[in-house]
């Protein structure tokens, strides 16, 4: 039978279900079986219902929308954006709309008052914040977000008494991994190029890695190999032609991204370093590019899809008022041409 303007009233009475029932399927909500989800869908699409998001918002207060706020941190050298911060974007836009939930973008700088904005308005049920490495800097932001019960979640390291709730990688463990599979293929002088500041704990935490698998090898950390070096191509080229010329004898370099990595080696080759004959490379990341490169970049993937999941997961369960833990998955080493043999 023909339904004019039909209503979640009229899918519910034909399921046999309440009207929340209709409304938690319609959103593929985890708390309706898939198979009354599935029904409950089949007899939407037979009736020609489709949901008025702005009525379903006003009728609960929410605007279905997550906002991913993404800090600008590109400088006058180096004006492009993170690259493993677009993959997370990517995969958080589409793990978002298979929840339900559209993704507004805004792109802000460090002073910026986004977190007055955000907890003013009613413009996004939940934030997630990508690429704010500096913690100390907006620590004050994030508490205010947190008295005003604002729902969010940051892509980074688990930090003691941060506010809010964080989904990252396990950074230690990766630059364990790289610095271990360097010395496993028979690399002894190896050095470690990026940023080790205690503003920045992800990379401090790859540092961190990187010293326990010397010790473990019985090999006493360099000073001397130790290279500071900001998240990009430019920084990584600057640093690694300053280690060529300091005269340290090095065979190995871990690089703390990608970009670095990248960078480093375009200035070993211009130099005349073989890559890897004389010096093995492993990065951290796996940017789409970092396949690409010549040779192939070694590297510590940090799974974007698996991190957009994680980060979408966890909003949307802070907005649906779940339990929300904060987490961090496991990195995995990719070998690439950029190491070698043993």
């Amino acid at each position: 039978m023909k339904v004019e303007n039909p209503t979640s009233r009229d899918i519910a009475d034909r399921a046999g279900v309440s009207q929340a029932t209709v409304s938690r399927a319609l959103r593929d909500s985890p708390l309706v079986r898939k198979e009354t989800r599935d029904r409950i869908k089949a007899i939407a699409r037979e009736l020609n219902y489709f949901v008025n998001r702005n009525a379903a918002g006003l009728r609960t207060h929410q605007s279905n929308t997550i906002a991913l706020l993404l800090f600008d941190d590109a400088d006058d050298t180096d004006t492009r954006m993170n690259l493993f911060l677009m993959s997370l974007l990517d995969n958080i836009v589409r793990s978002a709309a298979r929840l339900g939930y559209d993704v507004l973008l805004s792109l802000q700088q460090l002073n910026d008052d986004w977190h007055i904005e955000y907890q003013a308005s009613h413009r996004a049920d939940g934030l997630i914040l990508l690429g704010y490495g500096d913690y100390v800097e907006y620590r004050e932001k994030l508490a205010a977000l947190a008295n005003a019960n604002t729902h969010f979640t940051i892509w980074g390291p688990l930090v003691k008494d941060q506010p809010g709730h964080s989904f990252g990688c396990d950074n230690e463990n990766g630059g364990y991994q790289a610095t271990r599979h360097l010395l496993d293929i028979g690399r002894k002088n190896i050095v470690f190029m990026g940023s080790t500041s205690w503003r920045s704990p992800e990379h401090d935490a790859r540092y961190a890695g990187y010293v326990r698998a010397l010790n473990e090898a019985g090999i006493q950390p360099d000073s001397r190999l130790k290279c500071s070096a900001d998240n990009s191509e430019h920084q990584g080229s600057r640093a690694a032609r300053e280690l060529l010329s300091s005269g340290e004898t090095f065979d190995a370099i871990f690089a703390g991204t990608d970009l670095i990595a990248i960078g480093a080696m375009r200035a070993l080759r211009d130099l005349g370093v073989r890559i890897p004959e004389d010096v093995s490379v492993v990065g951290f990341d796996d940017m789409p590019l970092a396949a690409y490169v010549s040779p192939a970049l070694t590297t510590v993937q940090q799974n974007a899809k698996m991190g957009a999941e994680g980060l979408v997961e966890g909003i949307v369960g802070l907005i649906e008022r779940k339990p929300v833990e904060s987490t961090l998955m496991a990195p995995r080493l990719i070998v690439r041409d950029s190491c070698g043999a043993k």
